[in-house]
């Protein structure tokens, strides 16, 4: 496997006009427009017409992830506004569900507009009624690491989960791009319809486009679904900023699979299995790496795939069905039902693939690590799909129309 801490960035950029970034979605998710690529090959189509471009039988894995209403503003007693976003839970919670269920208060890593106007011990209050009640938020910065800051967040409705709470003061968290602010729509449009598990901060966007009308005319193929949850952080519109990749420090995802989705997996090897998104693909992709690293799995702190480690195996590559076996033979073991891990993989050109061979995807922003995923996924061509995109009106990010890459055999 070639390694790719040598690439700059620079090689992976295009001009993207601003009034082709989507600022809003299609009145119809369903509707938007559909680039497929296949064996060098551009065709379009919608994406109600996906299933027409799928052979049967093939299985579409999907991230039920939910977004979460992760921005908070709270205004000071002086009139000042400090604005709280709710990145990931302190390390003290052992994933992300378990801080979501989180009761009375919760530490979590956060970024802050106006931090300079806020005194470190100072606590701020925002209240809001509920069922007659008034209910109490109130936030304490605790201290700063790093990029983000520590703050305590407490509430006086000792009934309510964390995750119910930020439904109740936050707001959804359009991505930085989308220069507007959320409007009432988003909260359901800047979310999948089979969005399940809260976490994310922002949306496996290339989910947004499936309907149930979608998945019926997957269902007559025989065309299987599964899914896998990854909690999206913001990293993922962390721009790359250094000259080559190397000094790039990709953002780290809890991500949790089911056996019977691994199972599933290995049943259907020999067929198409087909991510719908990059986080599903990276999800996938990190499967086969814990089944390598297998032996070395004592413990929760060590199932885990750093940035770079994947170009770093020089013993003998195990098959992918014998990857995953060794993951099915570590649940049984621990009697686990599901698998819950980190990945800060980084897939980039060099990169070789070991369980997808398909990807629905939306169209990314220049310079990004999801740009660089696409282009280990199809090669060089990459920039001929997007060439033809701009060219043909296809809108582009979060909100925009999207494809279907194939990789190459």
């Amino acid at each position: 496997m070639t390694d790719p801490r040598t690439l700059s960035i620079k090689g992976f950029t295009y001009s993207l006009p601003e009034e082709r970034i989507a600022k809003y979605p299609l009145a119809e998710r369903d509707a938007s427009k559909l680039l497929i690529y296949k064996e060098e090959k551009i065709e379009e189509s919608i994406y109600s017409n996906i299933a027409d471009h799928i052979p049967s039988d093939a299985l579409l894995v999907f991230n039920d992830t939910k977004v979460v209403e992760a921005r908070l503003l709270f205004q000071k007693p002086t009139g000042g506004i400090i604005e709280i976003f709710c990145l990931e839970p302190h390390e003290q919670y052992p994933d992300i569900t378990t801080a979501m269920l989180q009761h009375e208060k919760v530490f979590w890593h956060c970024l802050i507009g106006g931090a300079s106007k806020w005194k470190r011990g100072q606590v701020l209050e925002k209240k809001v009624t509920y069922n007659s009640k008034d209910l109490v938020l109130n936030a304490g910065y605790i201290e700063k690491m790093g990029d983000s800051f520590i703050v305590e967040l407490s509430w006086n409705d000792l009934s309510l989960s964390f995750a119910e709470v930020l439904h109740l003061f936050g707001a959804i968290p359009l991505p930085p791009y989308i220069k507007r602010e959320a409007e009432i729509s988003d909260a359901e449009r800047y979310q999948t319809v089979y969005a399940h598990y809260e976490g994310s901060v922002a949306a496996p966007t290339a989910g947004l486009h499936f309907t149930e009308t979608v998945f019926k005319k997957l269902k007559e193929k025989n065309i299987k679904k599964d899914f896998v949850t990854l909690h999206v952080g913001a990293g993922t519109f962390k721009p790359v900023k250094t000259e080559v990749m190397k000094d790039h420090e990709m953002h780290a995802e809890y991500f949790t699979v089911s056996k019977s989705t691994i199972q599933n997996l290995i049943d259907l090897l020999d067929k198409n299995i087909i991510a719908v998104g990059t986080t599903s693909l990276r999800t996938l992709e990190s499967l086969y790496w814990l089944g390598v690293k297998r032996s070395t799995i004592n413990s929760q702190q060590s199932m885990e795939i750093t940035q770079w480690e994947v170009y770093e195996h020089n013993e003998k590559m195990i098959s992918t069905k014998e990857a995953l076996e060794n993951l099915i033979k570590l649940m049984n073991e621990k009697d686990l039902d599901n698998l819950t891990a980190k990945t800060q993989i980084i897939i980039a050109p060099g990169y070789q693939f070991k369980i997808v061979n398909g990807l629905v995807t939306n169209f990314h922003q220049p310079q990004s690590t999801l740009l660089l995923l696409v282009a280990a996924f199809i090669g060089k061509n990459w920039k001929e799909v997007y060439d033809h995109a701009l060219e043909n009106n296809f809108r582009f990010l979060s909100y925009g129309d999207g494809s279907l890459l194939w990789r190459n055999s």
